[in-house]
């Protein structure tokens, strides 16, 4: 039975019923696979091993891409849809592919993106349900942008110096742990870039580095000073589980507290 706009669209987006888990589960675990893959790539592999990763790196895009025309199909704002945060991500994540044929080599840049599809999936009812504080998911999603964003600058900054510097960047371990210590701005200097493009990532993760982990780690020092001054109340509405110590209302939902 083929489902209506208002199905396909509830079920993309649901993270609490069976049907809705099994499905953005499984977009999860391809994402990760395609990570996978991306990093396996970079190593040297015999050609029928190879072989098999490109066709099953094909097969996820499609399923992408199929996935990204429904939600479009299904949207009731498409113009919305398109231009917001989670599409211009799948679309960043298929558009590599399609324009392969293309002479544009900075495209398969964009392939690294991928990775961030993940973000719709940190929730707390989805793939942190063991995770009982809000501060516990805000915490998931902290480390998990850090991940990211040292994920994506090593793919990047390996795609730009592997070809003109292999002896530096042979790897995608090279160039992660280039990310590192470019980010946290130790800079041993043992690993430098030679390219122009390089360079600039260089100088964008330095930027990074000094702006979003001290930016990251004292919002998370401050929920955890926060959550230290109140005591645990669950909200028989909404649950959430922490308050005040002088709350007689839910801060969420407004119902009133169990004394």
């Amino acid at each position: 039975m083929l489902l209506s706009k208002k199905q396909t669209e509830f079920y993309l987006t649901d993270l609490e019923t069976p049907i809705g888990k099994v499905i953005n589960l499984t977009l999860a675990s391809f994402v990760l696979l395609s990570s996978v893959i991306f990093v396996a790539e970079t190593y040297n592999l015999p050609d029928f091993v190879r072989f098999q990763l490109d066709v099953a790196d094909t097969a996820i895009v499609i399923i992408f891409a199929v996935e990204y025309v429904l939600r479009l199909w299904s949207a009731e704002n498409k113009i919305k849809y398109i231009f917001s945060f989670y599409s211009i991500i799948d679309l960043i994540a298929i558009l590599p592919f399609f324009l392969g044929a293309v002479d544009i080599s900075f495209i398969r840049l964009l392939r690294w993106f991928r990775i961030l599809r993940l973000i719709r999936f940190i929730d707390r009812k989805f793939l942190f349900a063991s995770i009982s504080t809000e501060d516990g998911v805000i915490f998931a999603r902290i480390l998990f942008t850090l991940f990211a964003i040292i994920f994506i600058y090593s793919g990047l900054i390996y795609q730009v110096e592997h070809p003109v510097n292999p002896q530096n960047y042979g790897t995608f371990l090279d160039a992660f742990y280039f990310s590192v210590v470019t980010m946290t701005t130790v800079g041993f200097g043992d690993v430098v870039p030679i390219s122009e493009l390089g360079r600039l990532l260089t100088v964008l993760m330095i930027l990074t580095g000094i702006a979003l982990i001290p930016w990251q780690v004292g919002d998370l020092i401050k929920r955890l000073v926060k959550t230290a001054n109140q005591v645990e109340t669950v909200c028989l509405s909404c649950g959430l589980a922490f308050h005040d110590v002088d709350a007689g209302f839910c801060k969420r939902c407004g119902t009133k507290l169990p004394n």
